[in-house]
């Protein structure tokens, strides 16, 4: 089992950043494809970045793309959502999830590990 853990989520205003991070703990990582998801009340958990297991490479969903960057240290197994420009509709609890893929892959149901969240709220 791989568990992970994120922090850094908090209040900020519009136009600030938040650095998140993800924890991981309990067996190898970095053989795993670790990505961010996010979900508003209301709606769906949604992609948001990945990045492959050496950390070589990534992704991101459009809205984020200029805004977001995801690193990764396997040296600590932790994983980083550096956000900027923050918007309020960046308001959503954010995920940490991580499979084992040599793959970028972005939809939740290819995600075998998750953990629980760490709310991000951005005032206007």
């Amino acid at each position: 089992q791989l568990q992970l853990v994120e922090s850094g989520g908090g209040l900020v205003q519009a136009g600030g950043s938040l650095s998140l991070s993800c924890a991981a703990s309990g067996r190898l990582f970095n053989n795993h494809a670790t990505g961010w998801f996010r979900q508003a009340p209301g709606k769906e958990r949604e992609f948001v970045a990945v990045i492959n297991w050496n950390g070589a490479v990534a992704y991101y969903r459009d809205s984020v793309k200029s805004r977001c960057t995801i690193t990764r240290d396997n040296a600590k197994n932790m994983v980083y959502l550096q956000m900027d420009s923050l918007k309020p509709e960046d308001t959503a609890v954010y995920y940490c999830a991580a499979d084992r893929t040599y793959e970028l892959p972005t939809t939740v149901s290819s995600y075998e590990y998750w953990g629980q969240g760490t709310q991000v709220t951005v005032s206007s």
